[in-house]
C-alpha cells in the first residue's frame, strides 16, 4: 500500500517526534508520500487507520491528545509468550482506570476518573498497526487550553529538545499512515469511508509562503499595471481562509505576442527545479527572430497536479482559449498530466538541453562516467534512425553494466518525449537541441534577472526591467532587418532569396546551411518510385576537432509538389531546410526554396502582416463594449509597436490618432 505523511504544527515553537516512551527518535519524512497539513487539530483516531508501527500509532493518538487537551498512557499490552513480541495494545486516557490504595500516612489525592477514552491497535500482516476499536468520550473535561502538561506530552518536549540541538526542525511529527479508504476520506475532509479515492486530492494548506510586504506588493503591482495598461490581465487563486495559492498575469504585449509566436511554447519551471524563493511559472514562446518572448507568468503555490492545472488554465483564458500546438517542459510529471487535461491536442515533449544537463549530477558517478556520456551523446544526437538509436542505447547499457540505473531506465521509457530521432514529425521552431553544437531548447526568460533568493518585491522590479531590454531588443532587430542589406556569402540564389525576406538573425542560420551545401559531395539518386525519387547525400563532418568523418543522408524528392525531406530533419527542429534537401534542390534544378518552405513565421515583416484570427477580428453584432475594449486595445498595441519603429511611424501615428480624436469630438457633437 502506498505510504501517507500527516504532518501537524509544531508544538511549544520546536520539532520532533515522539518514539516510544524514553525512545525519542526522529522519524524519516518522505518527499515521494502523499503529504496532508493538518490543521491545528489533528485527526480523530477512526477504526481502520493503520501505521508502519506501534510508535507511530501512539505518536498518532497522542497528538491527538495533546490536541483535545489530556494525556495518554500504554494501559495494557498484550506479547506472544516466546518473543515477547507486542501484537496487541490498549492507548487509553491518562484518567483511565483507579489507582491502588496506598497504606502511605499522606497518600496522594486520586486525579483517574474511570475514563473511558481510548483506542485498541493491533498488529496486522506482521508490519502493520491498525486501530481496531475506538472510544472517544471522557467523563472528565478536558481541554487543548489546560495549563497542565502531561507525561506524554512532556517527552514529545524533550524529544523536540534533543533534536533542536542538531538542526531546527519546523514541525514536529511526521507520522506515516498506509493508503487506506479511511485516510483517503481524512484526506478530502470526510468522515465517511466509501468515497472515491483521489490521489491527487487538493492539499488546501499550500499555498505562497509570502514575507511581510510581499501581498501588498502584488497587489499594489497589479492595480497600477491594471491602470496603466488596461489589456493588463491577472487572475489570483485564493484559498477558504483568504490565503493566496496561486497568480497569473500578462501584460498587453505579452497577450499581443501569443497571437503570433504560441504554435509551440516552453513552459519553464526552472525557479521550481532550482528551489528558488519565488515559485515561477513563466510561459515563453519563439518570436521571429528566434528570441524568446515572454507569454504570460505566475506564482505556483505547490507542485501539484491541481494547482499546475489552475496555472494552464489561467493562461489559456487569458489567451482566449487558443492552444499551442506543442508544448516543451521539463521532466515534471505533475506537469504532464496537467497538459494532458488542459492542452490534450497539444504534443507534450520534455526538454532535450535540460536532460543532457542533468547527466553529470546522475552518471557523474559511475565508473567510466565519459565513456558512458559519449556513448549517450553519440545514440541521442547522431541517431538518423530509431533503430540506430536503439541499437546504440542498448550497447552502453550493456557495456556499463546500467540496467538497473532507474534514472535511465525512465529516461528510456519516456524516449518518444525528448529523443530527436521520435521527434520528426514535430514543429518546434528552434526548441528541440538537434546537436551538441547546435543552438536549442529554451533558456529561463529571466535569466540574469533573478536568483535563488529573490523576493517577491524584487523581481517585480526587475519584471519590468526584463521586458522592456527584450522588447527593446525586439525593436531593434526589427529595425535592422527591415533597414539594412545582408551580405552575401555564395552566389547561391538560395541565399538571395532569403535575404530578400527573413530577419537578419534568421537569415544568418540559413545562410550556414547554404554555405554548408559546398560540404555535401556525391548526391546520389537511389529510388524511384512514381513521381517520389530517394537520394543519397554525402557530408564530411569534424568529429571533436579530429579528421572529417563521412556521414550519408537519405533525403526524398517528390516532383509534382516539389517536395523535400531529409532524414536529419532539419526543417521540423529548425524551421529551415538543411543543406543536403537543398543539394538535392539543386541537383534536380529547383532555382528557388518551395513557397512551404520558406515560412511566413521568418518573415521580416511578419507581425505587420499577421492577420488576426477571425472570432476576434470580425465582432458580432451583439458584442458588447467589454468586447470591442478588449478588441481596440489590442489593435491598438499593434500600432503602437509600430509607432515606436522610427521618428517617421511615430509622427505618423501621432498625426493620424490627432485626426481621429477630432472626428470623435465632432461626432459627440452631432450626436448631442
Amino acid at each position: 500500500m502506498e505510504a501517507v505523511s500527516l504532518n501537524t504544527e509544531p508544538i511549544f515553537g520546536e520539532g520532533d517526534e515522539y518514539g516510544d516512551e524514553g525512545n525519542y527518535s526522529m522519524l524519516e519524512y518522505s518527499n515521494e508520500a502523499l503529504g496532508v497539513q493538518l490543521k491545528r487539530e489533528s485527526w480523530p483516531p477512526i477504526e481502520g487507520l493503520e501505521f508502519e508501527s506501534f510508535d507511530e500509532a501512539y505518536d498518532f493518538y497522542n497528538v491527538y491528545a495533546k490536541g483535545q487537551g489530556f494525556g495518554i498512557r500504554v494501559s495494557n499490552s498484550w506479547f506472544r509468550s516466546k518473543r515477547r513480541e507486542r501484537y496487541r495494545a490498549k492507548l487509553s486516557c491518562s484518567s483511565a482506570g483507579f489507582k491502588k490504595k496506598s497504606e502511605a500516612n499522606n497518600p496522594r489525592p486520586e486525579t483517574r476518573t474511570g475514563c473511558p477514552a481510548m483506542v485498541i491497535v493491533k498488529l496486522v500482516d506482521a508490519h502493520r498497526w491498525r486501530i481496531v476499536e475506538v472510544e472517544l468520550d471522557h467523563n472528565h473535561p478536558v481541554s487543548p487550553e489546560t495549563k497542565r502538561f502531561y507525561k506524554s506530552h512532556k517527552k514529545m518536549c524533550l524529544a523536540a529538545k534533543e533534536v533542536q540541538k542538531t538542526a531546527p526542525v519546523k514541525e514536529i511529527h511526521t507520522i506515516k499512515l498506509y493508503r487506506t479508504d479511511v485516510v483517503d476520506s481524512l484526506c478530502n475532509g470526510h468522515s465517511k469511508t466509501d468515497e472515491r479515492d483521489n490521489g491527487n486530492s487538493m492539499d488546501h494548506s499550500k499555498h505562497l509562503d509570502l514575507k511581510e510586504g510581499d501581498a501588498h506588493a502584488v497587489y499594489n503591482y497589479f492595480c497600477r499595471m491594471k491602470l496603466t495598461n488596461p489589456n493588463f490581465f491577472y487572475l489570483m487563486d485564493l484559498d477558504d481562509e483568504g490565503r493566496l495559492n496561486n497568480v497569473f498575469w500578462a501584460d498587453a504585449r505579452s497577450r499581443i505576442a501569443h497571437n503570433y509566436f504560441s504554435d509551440t511554447i516552453t513552459i519553464d519551471t526552472t525557479s521550481l527545479t532550482n528551489k528558488y524563493e519565488i515559485p515561477l511559472v513563466s510561459f515563453v514562446g519563439i518570436n521571429h527572430h528566434g528570441q524568446s518572448v515572454l507569454l504570460g507568468c505566475g506564482f505556483l503555490g505547490h507542485e501539484s497536479v491541481e494547482y499546475f492545472v489552475w496555472m494552464c488554465r489561467a493562461w489559456l483564458t487569458c489567451m482566449l482559449g487558443r492552444h499551442p500546438q506543442v508544448i516543451v517542459t521539463d521532466q515534471s510529471k505533475l506537469l504532464h498530466m496537467a497538459i494532458l487535461e488542459v492542452f490534450p491536442q497539444a504534443r507534450h515533449c520534455y526538454c532535450l538541453s535540460y536532460i543532457m544537463h542533468r547527466v553529470p549530477e546522475k552518471l557523474g558517478g559511475l565508473s567510466g562516467f565519459e565513456a558512458i556520456k559519449r556513448q549517450l551523446s553519440k545514440a541521442v544526437y547522431d541517431s538518423l534512425k530509431i533503430s540506430e538509436f536503439e541499437t546504440l542505447w542498448g550497447e552502453m547499457i550493456n557495456q556499463h553494466s546500467l540496467g538497473n540505473n532507474k534514472w535511465l531506465q525512465l529516461l528510456y521509457e519516456d524516449r518518444q518525449m525528448w529523443a530527436p530521432v521520435y521527434l520528426k514529425d514535430t514543429f518546434f521552431v528552434g526548441m528541440l537541441t538537434i546537436s551538441e553544437s547546435s543552438e536549442g531548447g529554451s533558456s529561463a526568460f529571466f535569466d540574469g534577472y533573478i536568483h535563488k533568493h529573490t523576493s517577491f518585491k524584487e523581481f517585480l522590479d526587475k519584471y519590468d526591467l526584463a521586458l522592456q531590454r527584450k522588447h527593446l531588443k525586439e525593436a531593434i532587430e526589427d529595425f535592422e532587418s527591415r533597414n539594412s542589406r545582408f551580405e552575401l556569402k555564395t552566389k547561391s540564389n538560395y541565399e538571395f532569396q532569403l535575404s530578400k525576406v527573413y530577419t537578419k538573425e534568421m537569415f544568418k542560420k540559413c545562410q550556414i546551411e547554404v554555405e554548408g551545401m559546398y560540404s555535401c559531395f556525391n548526391t546520389k539518386q537511389v529510388a524511384a518510385e512514381d513521381e517520389i525519387m530517394t537520394f543519397v547525400v554525402k557530408e564530411g563532418i569534424e568529429v571533436e576537432g579530429k579528421e572529417k568523418e563521412t556521414r550519408q543522408y537519405e533525403v526524398v524528392y517528390e516532383t509534382s509538389q516539389t517536395e523535400v525531406r531529409c532524414i536529419c530533419s532539419l526543417f521540423s527542429a529548425k524551421g529551415y531546410l538543411c543543406r543536403h534537401a537543398l543539394n538535392v534542390l539543386n541537383y534536380n534544378g529547383v532555382e528557388e526554396i518551395p513557397s512551404q518552405y520558406i515560412l511566413p513565421r521568418w518573415n521580416k515583416e511578419y507581425k505587420r502582416k499577421f492577420a488576426l484570427d477571425v472570432g476576434f477580428s470580425d465582432l458580432d453584432a451583439d458584442s458588447c463594449p467589454g468586447e470591442w475594449y478588449n478588441h481596440l486595445s489590442r489593435r491598438a498595441v499593434e500600432v503602437v509597436e509600430e509607432g515606436a519603429q522610427s521618428q517617421e511611424h511615430y509622427e505618423a501615428v501621432m498625426q493620424e490618432l490627432d485626426t481621429l480624436l477630432t472626428k470623435f469630438s465632432v461626432l459627440d457633437r452631432k450626436l448631442t
